[in-house]
C-alpha cells in the first residue's frame, strides 16, 4: 500500500488519477459508440442485433437516395446558418458590454448563463408551453394585439426559426461567458495606449479586443458548428421534426430510424458516419483557417 501511495504521490503521475474519470467516460460514451457506428455501418442489423448480414456500401448508397435523409441535412444546414452566426457574433458583442466586474454586469452574466444549467428537456417543455397556440403566453399577447393566433411550433417556414431561437436562447450564455473570460485577459495597457491616441470604444473593440481573442473566437465557432450540426434535444422535445419534416434534423432522423418500429441500426450507423465525416471536414477546414490566420 505504501509503495502504491509513494508511486502515485508525484504530480506527473497523480495527474493521471484526476484525468482517469474523464478519460473513462470519454471512452465509454464517445470512442466506443463511434467505433460501433463504423463497425455496424456496412451491415443490415435490427435493433435487437440478433442477426446481421453484410451489405457493404448499400447503406451509404441508400442514404444518398433517401429524400428524408437529404431533407434532414438541408434542415440541419439551415438551422446551423441561423443559430451559429447569431451565437458567435451576438455573444461577442454582449461579452464586450459585460467585461467589467461590477454588480450589474455580474447580474447579467448570471441571467444569461442560467438557461445553460437547465436541461434541454426542461427548456423545450417550457418554450412549448409558452408558444402553445391555445394556452401560450406569447400567443395570447399577440392575439390581444390583434395579430391573430400563430402556431409557432407547427407552421412550415416559421418553425425552424423558432427552434433556432430556442436553441440560441439556451446556449447563448456559455459563449458569452467564455468571451468575457478571454476579453478580461487582454492587457489593460493596450486599451490605455489606444485611448491616449484618441481611439474610441468601437475602434478599441475592433482593433484590440477582436484580434486579441481570435483563438477564443475560433474555438467557439468550431464548437458551436459541431454542436449545431448535431442538434437533437430541442427539436425532439418541441416539434419532433414537424411539421412535415421541416424541422427534422439529421440526428433526429437517425434516432427515428434506429429506434422506430422499422428500425435499422446498420442504416442509422451509416448515416451517423456520414454526419461524422461532414462535421470532421468542417472542423478541419476551420482549424486550418485558424492556423493560417495565426
Amino acid at each position: 500500500m505504501k509503495a502504491f501511495i509513494k508511486y502515485w504521490n508525484k504530480p506527473s503521475r497523480c495527474a493521471y488519477l484526476f484525468l482517469a474519470p474523464s478519460v473513462i467516460l470519454l471512452i465509454l460514451f464517445s470512442v466506443i459508440p463511434l467505433a460501433a457506428a463504423f463497425g455496424l455501418s456496412p451491415f443490415d442489423v435490427p435493433i435487437t442485433m440478433n442477426t446481421a448480414s453484410f451489405v457493404g456500401l448499400a447503406n451509404f448508397i441508400e442514404a444518398f437516395h433517401d429524400e428524408r435523409f437529404l431533407n434532414s441535412l438541408k434542415v440541419t444546414a439551415v438551422f446551423t446558418l441561423l443559430e451559429v452566426p447569431l451565437q458567435v457574433f451576438g455573444a461577442l458583442v454582449i461579452a464586450a458590454l459585460l467585461t467589467k466586474n461590477n454588480f450589474r454586469n455580474k447580474l447579467f452574466r448570471a441571467i444569461y448563463f442560467l438557461p445553460v444549467i437547465c436541461s434541454a428537456t426542461a427548456v423545450g417543455i417550457m418554450w412549448k408551453m409558452i408558444l402553445h397556440p391555445n394556452i401560450g403566453f406569447i400567443t395570447a399577447v399577440l392575439q390581444t394585439m390583434g395579430l391573430g393566433k400563430i402556431n409557432f411550433l407547427n407552421t412550415p417556414g416559421l418553425t425552424i426559426f423558432v427552434v433556432s431561437f430556442i436553441s440560441l436562447w439556451r446556449s447563448f450564455g456559455i459563449s458569452a461567458i467564455i468571451y468575457v473570460t478571454a476579453i478580461q485577459q487582454v492587457s489593460a495597457s493596450l486599451y490605455e495606449a489606444a485611448e491616449m491616441d484618441g481611439a474610441g470604444k468601437i475602434k478599441q473593440f475592433f482593433h484590440i479586443t477582436v484580434p486579441s481573442i481570435r483563438p477564443t473566437f475560433w474555438y467557439i465557432l468550431m464548437t458551436r458548428f459541431a454542436g449545431a450540426l448535431q442538434i437533437f434535444d430541442i427539436i425532439y422535445i418541441t416539434t419532433n421534426g414537424g411539421p412535415n419534416y421541416t424541422t427534422e434534423s439529421t440526428v433526429t432522423y437517425i434516432y427515428s430510424r434506429a429506434f422506430s418500429s422499422a428500425s435499422s441500426m446498420g442504416y442509422a450507423s451509416a448515416m451517423s458516419v456520414i454526419l461524422f465525416a461532414i462535421i470532421m471536414a468542417v472542423t478541419v477546414f476551420m482549424y486550418r483557417k485558424m492556423n493560417k490566420e495565426d
